[in-house]
């Protein structure tokens, strides 16, 4: 501004004094001292803790906040280095400028955190200066882990999960979504069972949380007791073992029902024949020859509980001969049907006799002449189903498609691995069923492997993982089939390992 004008203006210079200690030039300060000589006078680090002593539970990774309280926390975290910073005591003498770890051997027991603090000194002089603190690590089980290493069936709570039917489809299902969501993490134990899973916790509250996780999945009904395990009458404290049963609607997706009159005139005379389309925690029936739907609720479903009548173990191959299109496009629920006329025959019959059958489907926006479909035989059926006999002059179709078949196309791809994989719950497996128990589950999980193919809706809601071991083929366009589901590599997610060298870790992985 001053030189704008013409003026004349001093030039300002930074002076600077001599250390009167060692003598050297330096800049002016409150203690006339350099750096050096300042540090050697004061030591702001003097009184504050260099060695520190914490537990560590070596099973769950866990550290103890004294007094009680266990907090997760994994090497070089955040939640780490704050729980390190806060067992430090008289910091409130300094002020806390940086904190950062130094490397240590995994093994080695022991943390190391580099402080920078600050703290005024000889008239009024700030001064900075970093330190190391060394935090030794001593293995301390927590209460749960000691627990569960002493008695593995000490558990508090037990969840028993059932479902009453003959296939495993639901658990499998039921499992990802326990996986995506961890509701099960605290879990101690986790054991296979013959018609569900039975999970122990520690604690009721975790139980209970589960029972309330599962409920909002699937259609369920659940009660609960409790045994007396001990009791001291000094001071009235009691010990309880609690077990919670929970059990799935036995109605599986794909499943065809016969609607009890009493449910179907409540539903607005809705079937009486509809198929399962969709199981949260509403069930979503579809009329295949009208496309009317509904959804029940766990309630509403539980007031007047029914069975199915056929299951997606009785389905039937057939093949369409002719589609003629009698509808438009109809959106139920999230999912696309078309209602069409059609002329199926079973493929079993090819070379026997010449049955066709003319049927009515919700599948028209799938089939074409010559593709395979599966779908119930009530034509050959032999039903004993009390709801349906109570239907006087009811005529039941020939046949109900369910979905569009790609067994013949599977058949080129057959021992090929494919590109994505799940993961699976620890748990422990009955060893003592035979080779046909365990073949049957196997079937049972390749063909929920196929169903999540198929259906982008089904894992709309799972994660599913890419396979390190699947590389692609240069002439996999030629000889795999066309037409064959697949799971896009955009839905994909990158296994993130953060196990050790020695392969141990929680959850599995099965392809």
């Amino acid at each position: 501004m001053a030189q704008d004008a013409g003026m004349f203006t001093v030039p300002q210079t930074v002076g600077s004094v001599l250390c009167c200690k060692c003598g050297i030039p330096m800049a002016p300060n409150a203690a006339n001292m350099c750096v050096a000589c300042l540090r050697s006078e004061v030591d702001i680090t003097e009184g504050l803790q260099k060695h520190v002593i914490i537990s560590h539970c070596p099973e769950c990774d866990c550290y103890l906040q004294p007094p009680r309280t266990w907090i997760k926390a994994q090497l070089e975290s955040k939640e780490l280095l704050t729980f390190c910073v806060k067992r430090l005591k008289n910091l409130n003498r300094v002020r806390l400028v940086n904190a950062e770890f130094i490397w240590t051997e995994p093994h080695s027991k022991r943390i190391k955190v580099k402080l920078k603090v600050q703290k005024e000194v000889l008239n009024g002089a700030i001064l900075e200066q970093s330190y190391v603190v060394e935090y030794v690590q001593q293995d301390h089980m927590c209460d749960s882990c000691s627990r569960v290493q002493a008695n593995p069936d000490q558990w508090v709570a037990a969840v028993q999960l059932r479902q009453h039917v003959t296939h495993r489809r639901t658990f499998f299902y039921l499992e990802q979504l326990i996986l995506k969501h961890d509701a099960a993490a605290r879990a101690i134990r986790i054991k296979q069972m013959d018609q569900g899973i039975d999970f122990f916790f520690g604690n009721r509250s975790h139980a209970v949380k589960f029972v309330e996780f599962v409920g909002k999945v699937a259609p369920v009904r659940s009660r609960h007791d409790k045994q007396l395990v001990s009791h001291d009458p000094k001071s009235n404290n009691f010990n309880y073992k609690y077990t919670f049963s929970v059990e799935i609607s036995p109605i599986c997706r794909e499943d065809l029902i016969c609607l009890p009159p009493k449910v179907a005139v409540s539903l607005g005379n809705l079937g009486p024949l509809v198929i399962c389309t969709k199981v949260t925690n509403s069930i979503a029936l579809l009329d295949p020859l009208t496309l009317r739907h509904c959804f029940l609720d766990a309630d509403q479903y539980w007031r007047s509980s029914f069975k199915s009548l056929l299951t997606s173990r009785q389905l039937v191959e057939y093949i369409v001969l002719d589609v003629e299109v009698v509808s438009s496009e109809v959106n139920v629920g999230g999912s696309k049907y078309v209602l069409a006329d059609a002329q199926v025959a079973r493929v079993s019959d090819f070379g026997k006799n010449d049955t066709i059958f003319s049927i009515r489907t919700h599948l028209g926006h799938l089939l074409n002449p010559g593709d395979y479909a599966l779908g119930y035989d009530l034509y050959s059926a032999n039903n004993n189903d009390m709801e349906l006999d109570k239907y006087k002059g009811l005529v039941l179709p020939e046949t109900i498609l369910i979905k569009k078949s790609y067994e013949e196309k599977r058949l080129r791809k057959r021992s090929k691995p494919r590109s994505w994989k799940l993961k699976s719950l620890d748990m422990e497996v009955d060893d003592s069923k035979g080779r046909t128990d365990q073949e049957k589950m196997n079937k049972e999980y390749e063909e929920f492997l196929r169903d999540l193919e198929e259906n982008p809706e089904l894992r709309f809601n799972i994660s599913l993982y890419r396979n390190k071991d699947y590389q692609p083929s240069e002439m996999a366009s030629v000889t795999d089939g066309e037409d064959v589901p697949s799971v896009p590599l955009d839905e994909l997610l990158a296994d993130l390992d953060l196990k050790s060298d020695d392969g141990e870790g929680d959850d599995s992985m099965r392809e």
